[in-house]
C-alpha cells in the first residue's frame, strides 16, 4: 500500500492570488490549516476570508486548530528564533494530539492535502515538524513543500 503525499506552504509576503495559483497548479483539494489562531493582519489570509477564496477555486479548507503552535511557545520562538526550542516544545505538544494527528491522516488520506502556516520558510515553522509526526506514525509517505512563486 502507497502511502499518501502530503504538501506544505506558508503564505509570509505571498500575493493571494498568487498562493492560490500555486495550490491549484499542484492540484490541492484540501487547505489544512495549523495556525492556532487563524488569523491575519495579511488581506484574504484570515480564515473566512482565506475560505471563502478557496471555495471559489474549488478547494476545501479545514482549520485544525489543535495542531497549532500553543501561543506561549510562539511567544518564546519569536523573542529567542531558538529553533531547537520551537523543536523541543512543539515535539512536546505533538505528544499530546493524537486524534488530531489521526484526523489529519484520514483527510490527507482522502485529498490532496496541503498543511498551511505563515512562515515561508518550512524549517522555521511547525508544520514540518507536523509532517514528520505524520510520517513516522506511517500516516503519509513524500512531503512536498511549496513556494509560492510571484505571477507574470
Amino acid at each position: 500500500m502507497t502511502l499518501p503525499g502530503l504538501l506544505t506552504v506558508g503564505y509570509e509576503g505571498a500575493d493571494l492570488d498568487a498562493f492560490l495559483d500555486t495550490l491549484h497548479r499542484h492540484g490541492v483539494t484540501l487547505l489544512v490549516d495549523v495556525r492556532e489562531r487563524a488569523q491575519s493582519r495579511r488581506r484574504g489570509y484570515s480564515k473566512t476570508a482565506l475560505r471563502l477564496a478557496l471555495e471559489e477555486r474549488g478547494i476545501g479548507y479545514v482549520h485544525l486548530r489543535a495542531l497549532g503552535t500553543p501561543p506561549s511557545l510562539r511567544k518564546e520562538y519569536h523573542l529567542s528564533h531558538d529553533v531547537a526550542l520551537l523543536e523541543r516544545g512543539y515535539h512536546a505538544h505533538l505528544a499530546t494530539q493524537g486524534e488530531a494527528l489521526e484526523e489529519l491522516g484520514r483527510l490527507a488520506a482522502q485529498e490532496r492535502a496541503c498543511l498551511l502556516c505563515y512562515e515561508a520558510n518550512p524549517q522555521e515553522c511547525h508544520r514540518v515538524l507536523t509532517a514528520r509526526r505524520l510520517q513516522t506514525l506511517g500516516l503519509v509517505g513524500e512531503v512536498e513543500h511549496l513556494h509560492v512563486s510571484a505571477r507574470p
